[in-house]
């Protein structure tokens, strides 16, 4: 199963319910039992993945969550449906996760706050791998639609929590006073999204080459913290 690391299912629930209420799935669904409605949103990331969200199969879909294809109907009235309700489910999670943790990473120390926030995402990330290559897909593939609903949310919640980062620690003295805090927010999220994407899209190492057999990837992080800390540090200048 894709999800069995998924936040809460109460959680899970108010999205469903926020949606029921835009009109991106039925009553009918939120009303199936929590198994069920987790097997359903599993078959349809499921098929998203392998066949690319464009062509989403509802009887696919329907053999995947072991349901009638006329269930399907009644929970999203067509494939549409589907790929909105998985889209915005996705963003959901996603974003969820870095407004819970983003005043936790804040209060650490830097050096902490880049190593917890990279480790810990790549941890977390690799129990919903499912969800992430679903990501992975909409990041990396170029279509303007899903850039816009599902990418850019998600980055902004990114590049949100490293501006929260360099903020808390520019209160605590731990940046450089002539820092542009703004710029060097985007600059480090690029990388922190370069080095944890490495390990979650094995693809994109052969191109980033940040670990391999003879450099491990705790060695390439430890050398990139090092060298924010001290290019940030008020010492460096």
């Amino acid at each position: 199963m894709v999800h069995n690391s998924l936040p809460e299912w109460t959680q899970i629930q108010n999205h469903i319910l926020e949606l029921e209420r835009e009109g991106v799935v039925t009553r009918t669904f939120r009303r199936l039992d929590p198994e069920r409605q987790q097997a359903i949103v599993d078959a349809i990331l499921g098929e998203a993945l392998e066949k690319g969200p464009a062509a989403i199969n509802i009887k696919k879909v329907a053999e995947r969550a072991d349901v009638a294809i006329g269930s399907l109907y009644q929970y999203f009235n067509n494939r549409d449906g589907l790929l909105e309700f998985s889209t915005r489910l996705c963003v959901s999670l996603l974003t969820d996760a870095f407004d819970q943790f983003r005043p936790m990473l804040a209060a650490l120390p830097l050096r902490d706050a880049f190593y917890y926030y990279l480790t810990g995402g790549v941890e977390w990330s690799q129990t919903l791998m499912g969800l992430i290559q679903f990501f992975g897909r909409a990041a990396y593939q170029g279509d303007p639609v899903l850039a816009e609903k599902v990418v850019r949310p998600v980055a902004n919640a990114m590049r949100e929590t490293m501006r929260e980062i360099l903020l808390a620690a520019q209160a605590r003295g731990e940046l450089r006073p002539d820092l542009d805090l703004e710029a060097a927010a985007r600059a480090i999220n690029a990388w922190m999204i370069a080095l944890g994407d490495s390990q979650l899209l094995p693809y994109l190492n052969t191109y980033f080459q940040v670990s391999d057999e003879t450099i491990s990837f705790d060695r390439s992080l430890a050398a990139a913290i090092d060298i924010l800390v001290r290019g940030l540090s008020p010492d460096s200048t």
